[in-house]
């Protein structure tokens, strides 16, 4: 579970998202960035036993993102993020790979499974492999109780089929899809609860196939 103040945090830097502030309040940060990591590191082993290809040794520190914004090629030129991002998947470095994503911010907290904007290549690998077994992947998002819970994001789909896809393929909407995640909202009030671990766990397990299927797509 997480403490309040860990919320509050991420509330004060939206409201004053500034160097100055930021710097004359680190110690609030520090505060928050240990309840993060103790929340993953609570969710490390009961993810491994889920998911066998992600390590009960992780370690929880590399799970989480950074709060520091890369303001380069942005308009938006706020130097913090307004959430905690934690990250976990089988090589545990960014999210070049499908994996399993909590995203911790004040009215707007999620979690999310499955693979975002994969590159090119893998792109290609995962439309081929959905061309040629979509009966097994509308079976995994399809299952009832996964889409009790979840949806399907495809907010960055493109508008006409992919080159090489027939329009009129049944399938052709799957296709069109250039990120390949699952969300389901989470209320604040959630973080607070003693049974966050668990729920969070009961999420992964069933998102997990659907992890599996974009792995085994994109595998070497």
């Amino acid at each position: 579970m997480l403490k309040k103040e860990t919320l509050n945090f991420i509330e004060a830097v939206a409201a004053n998202n500034n160097r100055e502030w930021f710097a004359e309040n680190k110690y609030l940060y520090e505060e928050a960035k240990i309840d993060v990591l103790q929340l993953a590191a609570e969710l490390i082993p009961k993810l491994a036993k889920v998911d066998p290809m992600i390590s009960a040794d992780s370690d929880p520190k590399k799970s989480l993102m950074r709060i520091y914004r890369d303001v380069r090629f942005s308009k938006n030129k706020d130097p913090y993020k307004t959430n905690f991002g934690i990250w976990f998947s089988a090589n545990g470095k960014g999210g070049n790979e499908p994996g399993y994503y909590l995203n911790i911010a004040p009215g707007a907290s999620f979690l999310a499974g499955g693979y975002w904007m994969p590159d090119t290549a893998h792109l290609k690998l995962i439309r081929q492999e959905i061309d040629y077994n979509a009966t097994g992947f509308k079976e995994i998002i399809d299952n009832p109780s996964f889409k009790e819970q979840f949806f399907l994001n495809g907010n960055n789909a493109l508008k006409k089929a992919p080159k090489g896809y027939n329009p009129e393929d049944p399938n052709i909407e799957l296709l069109k899809l250039k990120s390949f995640e699952v969300l389901t909202k989470l209320a604040d009030e959630e973080f607070f609860k003693a049974t966050i671990v668990n729920k969070l766990i009961s999420s992964y397990q069933k998102i997990q196939p659907l992890v599996a299927f974009l792995r085994e797509a994109v595998k070497p």
